[in-house]
């Protein structure tokens, strides 16, 4: 969870990178944890000329009985609207696997869409989303052409 806090944390000050400061920054690193294993993490903004920025963040950890946790997120912004979505990721050292990723989106006109699927190795994917229009009301998702 603390690796999540971080890049979480990581990715809200990246993602308040200046609009007009067209660029890019990325960051990362690993080290050896208590665990016997390894912890990572990485951030990445960019910005772009005409307005839009985007940053990512994610964290890793590796245990030497073979668990491990996956955690990330990305925002964007830009003149069409918003996006945002974290997720994370968990292996047991007994193979299972589960996972959580929540989704977020907001067109410039006012529709939204916030969303979000689950996975674990014994019930397999689940999701739920909910969409409205300009007006807040709740409407039926379009489907992805």
């Amino acid at each position: 969870m603390k690796h999540f806090v971080l890049a979480a944390a990581a990715l809200f000050l990246i993602h308040s990178v200046d609009a007009s400061a067209e660029g890019r920054a990325r960051v990362g690193g690993a080290r050896a944890n208590a665990q016997g294993g390894v912890t990572a993490g990485s951030a990445a903004a960019a910005s772009g000329p005409n307005g839009g920025q985007a940053a990512r963040a994610g964290a890793f950890q590796r245990n030497a009985d073979g668990s491990g946790t996956r955690t990330g997120g990305f925002a964007a912004s830009g003149t069409q609207g918003n996006v945002a979505s974290t997720g994370s990721a968990t292996r047991n050292a007994d193979g299972s696997v589960s996972g959580l990723r929540q989704t977020s989106a907001s067109a410039a006109s006012g529709e939204t869409y916030n969303g979000q699927t689950t996975y674990d190795s014994t019930s397999g994917v689940s999701h739920t989303g909910t969409c409205t229009d300009a007006n807040g009301n709740v409407v039926t998702c379009p489907k992805p052409q």
